[in-house]
């Protein structure tokens, strides 16, 4: 469900970049002795050089925020660290988890690690850990992969082109398809889902600190250049550039769903457009000369992204090649990422005691007044840690909305609008091309969703990755890349 946290370690132990002036400590609990007999028979070091180890990484994201969370009457959580190790078999394993809280905390030690349990005791330990970084897990798929890097940072360009670019101009025809419904399903969520003590308040664990936690990630992290798919796979550490593999990067899982069949659909939306651009804007100079489009360019750094438009690292839109990276993130925000984040929410997410979007009780210790409880019924304790069922239900509701295709959406490769082109057939061809790369796209990812050495999305009780197959009919399909951010 979410695809997009997940990093390849770099460093062990895990260092902090808080300011320990304030969050304490920068170093982190993990050791290498809780780790290293899942190992097969490596040291730490040579498991991270061997590109073995892997990371979930919300402490920095969330610690900030702990004592205010922790306050609420109802939700209790921790910033979580925890590390994989890549199977023989190509899949990910959990072998720690980290629980850390505010140094200062009243609620227990700073610092614990859970590890795979050895005895009963631990096994309910250890259910309680994953339950934990599952609901911080929900929360950043929920605040950051989605709304903040599809809905909200979208939203200046697309406003921008609304105020700067004729109707007529190339640049608005190509991306229109791709702003279709956005502002109206912005506004409606700031209304019903992101307003004070609305859904996301009430179903998440970062209750009223929700969006401050999405507006810190926007100021420290967010950066549009990292938002290709190319460019976030290497940040990520999930992938390195190597020229002789298709598209230019070898992926260190290679069994990785979200990234095979989006490099698939990345690659597709990079030739429509550098098509496109090569047509209308052969050189530099028309691109500098065009007042609409560095209007629109201008707009939607300066006043859409006010607060970050002295960052070095935007884009100029001072030749084709840069053109083409500009446009060709924005369609694949609005189309492929955003379906990728949330068309699985209720076929992944419905079930919540794997899943729990909050939990009400933080993991017993041994000095804790719970502990006895915990010891005498650790079942009890567990699901009376998760979400009350009522809770639940009105969760789940949204979830199944928020997941479903309405009748008239339109897909990827589906455009209805192609007598915009009319006197351009050069275009139009192009498009069709796309399109008809789109359904060669959608029966490559029903072919590896057959194929059994590809063990992330094949096999016994493993759903099939079909969350950018490009085309669906109504309804919650876990399928299906629309044009645009419609829902």
């Amino acid at each position: 469900m979410n695809p997009l946290s997940i990093e390849r370690l770099k460093v062990f132990p895990p260092v902090s970049n808080l300011d320990p002036s304030i969050y304490g400590p920068q170093d982190s609990a993990l050791k290498e002795e809780q780790i290293i007999c899942h190992l097969n028979g490596m040291s730490v070091q040579q498991a991270i050089e061997e590109n073995k180890l892997f990371i979930l990484d919300y402490h920095d994201v969330y610690l900030p925020f702990l004592d205010r969370i922790n306050a609420h009457p109802t939700k209790k959580a921790y910033a979580t660290r925890t590390i994989f190790v890549l199977t023989d078999m190509g899949s990910l394993k959990p072998i720690a988890i980290e629980l850390s809280l505010p140094e200062k905390n009243r609620n227990g030690p700073p610092k614990c690690v859970v590890t795979p349990p050895v005895d009963a005791t631990t096994c309910w330990l250890w259910q309680l850990g994953k339950a934990h970084v599952c609901s911080n897990d929900a929360g950043a798929h929920q605040l950051i992969h989605h709304w903040l890097r599809t809905h909200a940072c979208l939203e200046p360009f697309i406003i921008a082109a609304h105020r700067q670019l004729s109707v007529m101009h190339p640049i608005y025809k190509l991306l229109h398809c791709h702003m279709r419904y956005t502002m109206d399903v912005n506004a409606q969520g700031r209304q019903l889902l992101l307003n004070a003590g609305g859904i996301i308040e009430s179903h998440f664990f970062t209750a009223a600190c929700s969006m401050e936690v999405s507006a810190s990630v926007y100021q420290n992290w967010w950066r549009f250049d990292m938002e290709s798919l190319p460019a976030d796979l290497i940040r990520r550490g999930m992938a390195v550039s190597d020229a002789t593999e298709p598209h230019g990067l070898k992926l260190l899982i290679e069994d990785y769903p979200y990234a095979t069949d989006g490099l698939l659909i990345w690659s597709a939306i990079e030739q429509l457009v550098q098509a496109y651009v090569h047509y209308y804007y052969p050189e530099a100079n028309i691109i500098e000369s065009d007042s609409e489009l560095n209007a629109w360019y201008h707009e939607s750094i300066n006043i859409g992204h006010a607060d970050i438009r002295h960052a070095s690292w935007w884009l100029k839109l001072s030749t084709p090649n840069n053109l083409i990276s500009i446009l060709t993130t924005i369609i694949w925000l609005a189309s492929a990422h955003h379906a990728a984040v949330n068309f699985g929410m209720y076929p992944y997410g419905w079930y919540f005691p794997v899943r729990p979007p909050f939990m009400r009780r933080l993991v017993p210790n041994e000095r804790d007044p719970d502990y006895t409880t915990f010891l005498a019924d650790p079942e009890g304790y567990f699901l009376a840690s998760l979400p009350c069922l009522d809770q639940m239900l009105h969760y789940i509701s949204v979830l199944d909305i928020l997941s479903t295709h309405s009748a008239d959406e339109e897909y990827l490769g589906d455009r209805k609008d192609l007598s915009a082109w009319a006197g351009d057939p050069e275009i139009v061809e192009a498009l069709y091309k796309f399109s008809m790369e789109m359904k060669k796209i959608g029966k490559e990812i029903e072919k590896r969703n057959g194929d059994p050495n590809l063990r992330n999305r094949c096999g016994a009780g493993i759903s099939p990755y079909e969350l950018l197959l490009p085309s669906s009919g109504p309804g919650v399909t876990c399928r299906g890349v629309p044009n645009s951010v419609s829902i």
